[in-house]
């Protein structure tokens, strides 16, 4: 009896506080909705990721983390925050060879990437608007093959795997004083048995380099060792790297090399060139859906196998001046947001129907919308708006428009929906009807009419407009 009643009264005091939780969180969001929809300062600085970190800097390049997620409830809404990577690399470089405890997906302009897969050495040429994936612990490098050109790269981190809480961690294969080499942890007497080679030979390799994880390639700006590196054989180049790290195959989840997938045709037309190259990336598509205001595309598991391995989707919109996305959730995905060009407005709305955010952007400028929150974007008068980024769902997001002619309340019109709103239903046909569009949609009289100068200067100089202008 008495562990009856001691039971029951566990029971009671669990319910009571889950019930407090409840009602606290559902206090929190309005509260913090009302905040958002009078002011919108708030909500601006959940939604716009701003927590920016260099996290690598030489003279031959950098490279700089967005942290993902907002502050306060972000870290119980999203269980693994993605983070987003800027990567600069002067013409001529070399991020040296290392990997991470995190998977990341390239989004590239024009670039050589080379990684271990199934122990062989795979090097592939990327250009503009390129996605590639390169999986958590396996050993790459990456080269800025353009002549005169900086390269810039986006990538997304998937910190599902890493060994921190939400962070990201390098291991340096290649290294000497800095980076420090992982191989530098070892006995020196175990690692030259290993290498068969002296330790004054061994300890030669793990001293001399000391210009960072982003060095020149040009023996005016950096030791031989890495222009000879990149000028070998492929079968060189394995046989040099299988010396320091071997992956089994039996480890890697996928049964082929994985593909390259090109946005480039598709930000050609978006910026009014023509492909002079020829020939067609695996994957390559016509938009989703175009029309006179704009275009959006968007890439799931079925277009790129890769992506179901760490269930992350890609998409890419262009916006004509003035015009709208209009108002949308997403039912499947948390949607993560890099601004490629132009300028714009973000709107998001909170559960309870307040306005959690009306944010100005620009060039640069991380944003991100948690799902299920009905949100839309606005391009500026000025000019187009272009954005591109990373949903966390590798399946058909499917999103639910709210506003014109394909919305949920076209599809669900009737004397139930008028009751909802309290009209009548042939006023509510009335109010529907009035938008012919879908999607992509007019809106100059909502458009901001400012080009937002000086928004987004912290990111600005990593993706810039040469991420997507000045190619050939």
């Amino acid at each position: 009896m008495g562990k009856r009643s001691a039971l029951l009264a566990a029971l009671l005091l669990l319910a009571a506080t889950v019930s407090c939780y409840n009602e606290d969180e559902r206090e929190r969001w309005e509260g913090e909705g009302e905040g958002g929809g009078r002011g919108g300062r708030k909500g601006a600085d959940w939604f716009l990721l701003q927590d920016s970190k260099q996290v690598i800097r030489t003279d031959a390049g950098e490279m700089r983390v967005v942290r993902g997620g907002g502050g306060g409830r972000s870290a119980v809404m999203i269980r693994t925050p993605m983070h987003i990577g800027f990567i600069t690399m002067e013409p001529n470089s070399l991020f040296i060879p290392h990997y991470l405890d995190s998977t990341l997906i390239f989004f590239v302009r024009t670039a050589r990437v080379g990684h271990i897969y199934n122990d062989e050495l795979v090097e592939r040429t990327l250009k503009m608007g390129d996605i590639y994936r390169i999986e958590a612990g396996s050993t790459f490098y990456l080269v800025n093959t353009a002549e005169g050109q900086r390269l810039h790269c986006i990538c997304s981190i998937d910190t599902s795997d890493s060994l921190g809480w939400h962070s990201f961690q390098s291991f340096f294969v290649a290294g000497g004083t800095y980076p420090a080499s992982i191989l530098s942890g070892f006995d020196h007497l175990t690692l030259s048995t290993a290498f068969n080679v002296s330790e004054a030979e061994l300890g030669e390799m793990l001293t001399k380099q000391q210009n960072g994880p982003i060095v020149y390639l040009s023996d005016t700006h950096s030791p031989s060792l890495w222009s000879k590196f990149v000028d070998m054989e492929q079968h060189q180049k394995l046989a040099h790297m299988r010396r320091i790290v071997h992956v089994s195959a039996q480890d890697l989840k996928e049964d082929e090399e994985q593909p390259i997938w090109s946005f480039r045709k598709l930000l050609l037309s978006f910026f009014g060139k023509k492909d002079k190259r020829g020939g067609e990336k695996k994957g390559k598509r016509k938009p989703d859906f175009s029309n006179n205001y704009g275009s959006s595309i968007a890439l799931d598991e079925s277009d790129y196998e890769p992506l179901k391995y760490d269930d992350f989707g890609i998409y890419l919109v262009n916006l004509t001046a003035g015009s709208m996305m209009a108002p949308h959730i997403n039912p499947r995905a948390t949607e993560y947001g890099i601004v490629l060009r132009g300028s714009g407005t973000i709107q998001i709305v909170y559960p309870n129907g307040t306005l959690a955010m009306n944010a100005k952007v620009t060039e640069g400028e991380v944003f991100w919308i948690p799902r299920y929150f009905p949100f839309c974007q606005i391009a500026s008068r000025t000019g187009p708006f272009e954005f591109f980024g990373f949903t966390t769902s590798a399946r058909n997001n499917r999103p639910q428009f709210l506003v014109g002619a394909n919305s949920l309340l076209q599809t669900m019109r009737g004397p139930e929906m008028a009751a909802a709103f309290g009209v009548s239903e042939d006023r509510l046909n009335e109010i529907i009807d009035a938008q012919r569009e879908t999607t992509i949609l007019p809106s100059a009289t909502v458009a901001p009419p400012d080009d937002v100068a000086g928004r987004g200067d912290v990111i600005r100089n990593v993706v810039g407009s040469e991420m997507v202008m000045g190619f050939d």
